[in-house]
């Protein structure tokens, strides 16, 4: 099981990919949102806001999110670190139900160059 330092370590290796990248990854993660990262297992919620092509501002607390974030991630934190490493396929994963995304329509399809 994935500790709590993992998980974050994982949530900022994607912020440094998400920074680094370029063409359509980065067009794609040049939104400006609110987002939360809830890992089932440790029940913990991280809370961000990827803008400017990165997710800065990351902090967690305990339990599930106080607010409703426009992007939401669910997932345990094995699956977190794996798909950071890029041991897991997101679209499967998400297809299989192991991790979960919400957010509205028009995020999801410019998101989809991300998966």
């Amino acid at each position: 099981m994935a500790t709590l330092d993992q998980c974050r370590a994982a949530l900022d290796r994607l912020a440094q990919n998400l920074s680094s990248a370029d063409g359509n990854v980065r067009s794609a993660a040049a939104l400006d949102r609110s987002l939360s990262c809830r890992i089932t297992d440790l029940d913990v919620t991280f809370l961000g806001r990827l803008a400017d092509g990165t997710i800065e501002n990351v902090t967690s607390i305990p339990g599930p999110p106080p607010r409703k974030a426009e992007i939401r991630l669910s997932m345990v934190g094995d699956d977190l670190v794996a798909l950071v490493d890029g041991r897991l396929n997101f679209a499967m994963a998400w297809g299989s139900g192991r991790v979960k995304l919400e957010a509205g329509l028009r995020d999801l399809l410019r998101l989809r160059t991300l998966l």
